[in-house]
């Protein structure tokens, strides 16, 4: 048996999924409460970023199932600096690529030890660390025979809560990646930045604000002409 081909570019249907995203009807006017009092700051939730928070294996009473990984890295501008206390986000399906989510239908059994959610605050050199489990490859829907290789999904917020960009984090070396219909819908040249790099037993992702080495985004943050992602 011959092993199969990457698609091409010409082969590579259109990914559906970015259309059913976008809006489908004309954008509602928003007229500005002026008695209203504006978020200063990102929202938490019900309450502040708990020690607990970054290490995704020890949130429930069991160990979770799978392979054990650590994702640091910095938050940096345009012009490489740190970007100190920014609340980062992440989230990912388990080993066997199901999220505990009720829109996923994929057959894969749940972990009950792992609801694959995290989150923590850069530090002043504007470096952040997750504890958790490296996430399984699972179906698209959309597309026939094809599987989304290994990804956790990242967001960041700014100085307010109406600021926040999302992106992907892919891990090197995966078969899977050459397959991916999402991947393939950002350019060649900027696919490394959504790319993790092996450092020791863990792995490093930095995400880039702004510069050359800008982290490719979520649409609507994506510049004209460049395509984000879908959230799953």
């Amino acid at each position: 048996m011959t092993a199969p081909q990457p698609l091409t570019e010409q082969a590579t249907p259109r990914y559906r999924g970015l259309e059913n995203r976008r809006p489908q009807r004309p954008p509602i006017p928003f007229v500005p409460d002026p008695d209203a009092v504006e978020a200063a700051g990102p929202v938490f939730g019900t309450a502040d970023v708990g020690p607990f928070d970054a290490d995704l294996t020890r949130q429930h009473p069991g160990e979770p199932i799978g392979e054990r990984i650590v994702v640091a890295g910095r938050v940096l501008d345009g012009q490489g600096r740190p970007v100190r206390g920014q609340l980062l986000e992440l989230w990912q399906a388990n080993a066997a690529g199901r999220y505990v989510h009720r829109g996923d239908r994929h057959a894969a059994p749940l972990d009950p030890n792992f609801t694959g959610t995290g989150r923590c605050l850069t530090d002043d050199e504007g470096w952040y660390r997750f504890t958790t489990i490296r996430p399984g490859a699972y179906p698209l829907e959309e597309c026939a025979n094809t599987w989304r290789p290994a990804h956790l999904h990242f967001s960041v917020f700014g100085t307010a809560f109406t600021e926040r960009l999302v992106t992907q984090m892919y891990f090197p070396g995966d078969p899977l990646l050459a397959y991916d219909p999402l991947l393939r819908t950002v350019p060649r040249e900027r696919r490394g930045t959504l790319l993790a790099k092996p450092d020791g037993a863990g792995y490093r992702f930095d995400v880039h604000l702004r510069g050359e080495a800008e982290t490719v985004f979520l649409e609507p943050r994506a510049p004209k002409g460049r395509r984000g992602y879908p959230q799953r």
